[in-house]
């Protein structure tokens, strides 16, 4: 796995629980689906991600041109 396929699965992970969450526990839940939407957005423009971050400290590799 590298670390562009783990952003994939870590966020894809986190919408859908957070959406299960917003359905079977509180309508709330989808602030955190809408603030990961943000975040996301925001990634694209700065280049900054807190996830690709760990996942580089946690040893996956990278393509090149990607940072």
């Amino acid at each position: 796995m590298t670390v562009e396929r783990g952003i994939l699965l870590v966020v894809g992970a986190l919408v859908l629980a957070t959406v299960l969450l917003a359905v079977y526990v509180n309508i709330n839940w989808l602030w955190v689906t809408g603030i990961l939407g943000v975040h996301l957005m925001q990634a694209s423009f700065t280049g900054f991600c807190p996830v690709v971050m760990t996942l580089k400290k946690l040893g996956l590799p990278q393509r090149p041109g990607f940072s």
